[in-house]
């Protein structure tokens, strides 16, 4: 039985909320940025690996949809545009690093914290230590990756995204997710053959 203020109010849809802050309420924005923040910070600092970093990216990401709501047609969900607009940044970040020369991060200490939290298994030390270095390796061979490959297997592998909301996310073609995906694959795997070699 329903309480005297009657049944909870079901969470307002992302499409209502943009129409709304098309309109010039600030405040369904606000409740957009409260919703996606974690999300869009994250897929920046995959892609970066860097937390100042992916933080600028990501609320330059919302500085640029609100600007932008005026353009956005809703042929897509609100949260696929907000990832290409969150990817393109990165992209431009990584592509600027290369230029400058700018080191992505220490690799001597970045392992994905998804990966980080794995458990280990204490009675097997070896096995500990060698995954430990597999998942540091991977995360050195997804820093070497171009940009475009990169961004791919970040939606792919970590944000599980289909891969026709990846084409949507990042506008490309099917087909070309699907190659850059290849690649990306296959350079991780050659890091990780490259590894095994070593240990012979």
């Amino acid at each position: 039985m329903a309480g005297p203020e009657g049944p909870p109010r079901e969470p307002e849809d992302d499409r209502n909320l943009v129409e709304r802050a098309r309109r010039g309420d600030r405040e369904a924005f606000a409740t957009l940025v409260r919703r996606h923040q974690d999300r869009a910070f994250n897929l920046a600092y995959q892609m970066v690996r860097n937390r100042e970093e992916a933080l600028d990216i990501s609320q330059e990401a919302f500085a640029r949809a609100y600007t932008s709501l005026p353009t956005f047609k809703g042929e897509a969900s609100f949260t696929t545009w907000l990832h290409r607009i969150v990817v393109n940044l990165a992209i431009d970040s990584l592509r600027r690093r290369r230029v400058s020369g700018t080191a992505a991060y220490d690799d001597t200490r970045a392992v994905p914290e998804d990966l980080e939290a794995e458990p280990v298994t204490p009675d097997d030390p070896a096995t500990a230590l060698e995954s430990k270095q597999v998942r540091a390796l991977l995360a050195r061979g997804i820093a070497q990756l171009p940009p475009a490959q990169r961004a791919v297997l970040v939606l792919r592998e970590i944000e599980g995204m289909t891969y026709e909301e990846i084409s949507r996310a990042i506008g490309c073609t099917l087909g070309t997710v699907m190659s850059r995906l290849f690649y990306a694959r296959r350079r991780l795997q050659q890091v990780l053959k490259n590894h095994l070699v070593d240990l012979r």
